[in-house]
């Protein structure tokens, strides 16, 4: 019996108790059992071997998904377009330039006309807005021809924009800024397949369009005759959203036309294709007070939303 209890101590008594650090030591190679951080070598060789191959299943497994992902997926194309996307078919107006990263969310365009340090920014940021224009220009790409109403591009043609030809919005005159006469440039945003539908009939054009609009497309109407292809646009008006604003904001030139011409669609992923611009020049802006403005692009299949960004843009501007 007494052999037996002894026994049981030998087997089932307390291992020593260690301090933190000889515990530590132990925890990373036990002599006594060959055990490195509590495995054997051969216990660590079988693991390792386990979630190689787990691993290499599970890798192995996932490429051949996105092999046959890939085998359903267009280049060139979206698989879902227009209104079966999350785009949609309603494009919206960008306009540049923006106001500093830091004011992220602001909408202002505030500067100070006699200060050529705060004039410099909105120079440089409608200078890098512009670059892809002027590269596209120096590159002379074969793809890149001059286009017109009766010379709209063919093929995988993409249309040319000479922002030289800008009036006064070039950098040649830092577009106006230091004469307190700003350029604002704006464009439509690429929905791939997009075509408008163009309000080109004076007699069709809806009721709240600008009256100043409807007159300058009556007028063009008149002056092209009934077979001119010069109402074929993607019209755009800024004005003042309030009757102050409307005071304020003095008259308005739109360079290098009133509209986006119908040519420049669709966009079909062409390559070195840039979207078509406008600049709106403000002739003489009030100084010293904050003007509200709204730019809407006028087609039939354009809906205005200012709350979700459709159709529409909204900025301020100030001159000081």
């Amino acid at each position: 019996m007494a052999d037996k209890k002894q026994v049981e101590q030998q087997y089932y008594s307390r291992p020593p108790k260690l301090g933190k650090w000889e515990g530590f030591k132990q925890f990373l190679w036990n002599s006594e059992t060959s055990q490195f951080m509590g495995r054997t070598g051969s216990s660590w060789a079988k693991i390792l071997f386990f979630y190689v191959c787990f691993y290499a299943c599970l890798i192995g497994f996932f490429a051949g998904l996105l092999a046959v992902f890939y085998q359903t997926l267009d280049y060139k194309m979206p698989k879902w377009q227009l209104d079966n996307g999350l785009i949609g078919a309603n494009p919206g107006l960008g306009f540049r330039p923006m106001p500093p990263e830091s004011n992220v969310e602001s909408t202002l365009i505030w500067f100070k006309h006699s200060d050529a340090k705060n004039t410099k920014y909105w120079v440089d940021e409608v200078n890098n807005f512009l670059k892809p224009y002027r590269e596209a220009a120096e590159k002379k790409a074969d793809n890149r021809v001059e286009c017109s109403f009766d010379n709209p591009p063919t093929d995988e043609k993409v249309c040319n924009i000479n922002i030289d030809k800008f009036d006064q919005c070039t950098p040649k005159h830092n577009y106006s800024y230091p004469k307190g006469k700003p350029c604002v440039f704006l464009k439509l945003n690429k929905i791939y397949n997009w075509r408008p539908t163009l309000y080109n009939n004076s007699k069709e054009l809806p009721e709240k369009m600008p009256q100043h609009l409807k007159t300058f497309i009556e007028s063009e109407e008149r002056r092209g005759g009934a077979n001119s292809k010069n109402t074929n646009m993607v019209w755009i008006s800024c004005e003042g959203e309030n009757p102050a604003d409307v005071e304020n904001i003095g008259s308005i030139q739109y360079i290098p036309r009133r509209g986006f011409p119908s040519y420049y669609f669709p966009y079909l992923n062409q390559p070195d294709y840039l979207p078509p611009l406008i600049a709106i020049y403000f002739e003489n802006p009030k100084q010293g007070v904050l003007i509200n403005i709204e730019c809407k692009a006028w087609a039939r299949n354009i809906h205005h939303d200012r709350t979700e960004r459709r159709g529409s843009v909204h900025f301020e501007l100030m001159v000081d």
